[in-house]
């Protein structure tokens, strides 16, 4: 929900409370999928080379 334009920050946290209501429930993570505490972790980054 867009709510740039309106500058009273109860009104937009009113707004988007109801916006989350209404929007469908978000699917669950796929297994497998590790979240960010789970991923795994680098000892040492080489400078230049990807991370993972």
């Amino acid at each position: 929900m867009n709510t740039q334009k309106i500058t009273d920050k109860a009104e937009r946290k009113k707004l988007k409370r109801v916006a989350r209501k209404k929007a469908p429930p978000k699917a669950k993570r796929a297994s497998g999928v590790a979240r960010g505490s789970q991923k795994r972790k680098i000892t040492r980054a080489a400078q230049g080379q990807r991370k993972r």
